[in-house]
């Protein structure tokens, strides 16, 4: 019989970023939240209204090889939250695309992190 994992909690979610204060004003702006720059470099935004934290740690490099995690950010317009997701510095990937799961758009984060906005229709993505 597999070992069990002690019992643990989900505690943030951490992303690396060449500027984490610039990276986490965007998603701030995205999910209207107030980012905290901290000394060391690093900068998060607080956990709030069933979102967890989310903290930029610096790391100069930059991504490669295929995206394997990225973030859904649920929105009521899809095409109106990619308008002013892109007019704060994120550029779409590909057309919407609707499928049984609802409608979604793919998008890259100033620092080029995939991202998606999603709609409702189900559960979608």
């Amino acid at each position: 019989m597999p070992e069990t994992f002690p019992r643990s909690a989900f505690d943030q979610i951490v992303v690396n970023a060449a500027d984490p204060p610039g990276l986490a004003r965007f998603w701030g702006a995205l999910l209207g939240a107030e980012p905290v720059d901290r000394a060391d470099g690093w900068a998060y935004l607080p956990a709030a209204h069933g979102r967890p934290r989310i903290s930029f740690q610096p790391d100069p490099d930059p991504a490669s090889g295929p995206v394997r995690l990225h973030l859904d950010v649920r929105t009521a317009d899809l095409p109106a939250a990619a308008a002013a997701a892109a007019g704060l510095g994120a550029s779409p990937e590909g057309p919407p695309v609707t499928d049984e799961q609802g409608s979604f758009q793919v998008m890259r984060d100033p620092e080029g992190n995939v991202f998606c906005l999603t709609a409702p229709g189900g559960r979608a993505r």
